[in-house]
């Protein structure tokens, strides 16, 4: 069973920092890529930044130069670095992971999200 598991979240100053983990659990199954999304209350879920097997990674720009994706030497792990967030930022974070399935095709598995709150 691959099962992503975030951690991290919490509440946070404007300008403040805060790194994000997800670790995914399970055997016998290779990571693809893996990405963050986020979903603010009232809002549609958005990717946030994604990396590949290959390492090439994407962002959206509105966290471009604050925040930075990258996965851990065991392959199964993904980290978000937040720096400088704002309160736009707000939202429940989940990790993504896509899995190669035996019938040629891909499978995304998610997390249950950690929230994230910026506010005095």
């Amino acid at each position: 069973q691959v099962q992503p598991v975030e951690s991290g979240g919490g509440l946070v100053q404007p300008g403040g920092s805060l790194r994000l983990s997800c670790v995914v659990s399970g055997s016998g199954f290779i990571i693809d890529g893996m990405a963050w999304f986020r979903q603010a209350p009232g809002k549609e879920r958005e990717l946030v930044a994604g990396i590949t097997s290959a390492g090439d990674i994407t962002y959206d720009d509105s966290v471009k130069g604050r925040f930075a994706i990258s996965r851990g030497s065991a392959k199964n792990t993904v980290y978000l670095q937040m720096n400088n967030l704002k309160p736009e930022d707000t939202a429940v974070y989940s990790c993504n992971a896509v899995v190669p399935t035996m019938s040629g095709g891909r499978r995304a598995y998610w997390g249950q999200g950690t929230p994230v709150t910026v506010s005095y």
